[in-house]
């Protein structure tokens, strides 16, 4: 039987260092629970490649920070991830990455630990962020909601493994929108036409989830 790749999930990096539970179930792919109750087996995030580390010599196995607007993480790329690999290897840090893997949870000295494992990277540009950015936080506010309504038995879950202050996710999406908000105030105050980035669609969207609202200070 052929397994369809599982669809990569939009998580900021603040959630995703929280989401610690795993679904067990020997039918189906490794799912990680977040704390909004995402179901996610793959992520798909942007970020900006801090660090990079090649774990013993001649290893070819790295060891990656990243930061998006609300925090840091940790990936790990190896030769089970060719493509991945190829491109990390001529990186260079700081640069603003997408990336595509999967999330795994294991088991630190103290506490639970969670690292992407990239499946494919691709450097990228400020207008990619946002995009993703803004696209994140809707996703997560549509969960907020769904969380709020004890909508689904993965909120359920979410609420009975984490229990999870929904406001401080909301403070997390507040502060990821303000960045966009930021980039965009600097890119109109030195005018550069050529390299503008179009935000037109964006509004509307926005007003949809009420991100509106998080952009006020």
């Amino acid at each position: 039987m052929i397994r369809r790749r599982e669809v990569a999930k939009r998580v900021f990096a603040y959630e995703l260092v929280r989401s610690t539970y795993q679904i067990e179930d020997e039918s189906q792919p490794k799912y990680v629970l977040t704390p909004t109750g995402e179901r996610a087996n793959r992520i798909f995030s942007v970020a900006v490649l801090l660090d990079k580390e090649e774990i013993g010599a001649d290893t070819n196995f790295w060891r990656l920070r990243l930061a998006d607007p609300t925090g840091t993480f940790f990936a790990t790329v190896g030769r089970f991830q060719p493509e991945a690999l190829e491109v990390i290897g001529e990186i260079n840090v700081p640069e603003l990455i997408a990336l595509v893997g999967k999330i795994r949870v294991f088991e630190g000295t103290s506490r639970k630990l969670v690292s992407i494992r990239p499946e494919m990277i691709s450097a990228v540009d400020l207008s990619v962020r946002d995009y993703w950015v803004l696209e994140t936080a809707k996703r997560t506010l549509e969960r907020i909601k769904i969380m709020e309504e004890r909508g689904n038995e993965d909120a359920e879950l979410a609420w009975r493994v984490y229990n999870p202050d929904l406001e401080e996710y909301r403070e997390m999406v507040r502060k990821a929108v303000t960045t966009v908000k930021e980039d965009v105030e600097v890119m109109e105050r030195f005018e550069e036409e050529e390299e503008e980035i179009d935000f037109t669609g964006f509004e509307l969207e926005e007003e949809e989830f009420d991100l509106t609202d998080l952009l006020e200070e």
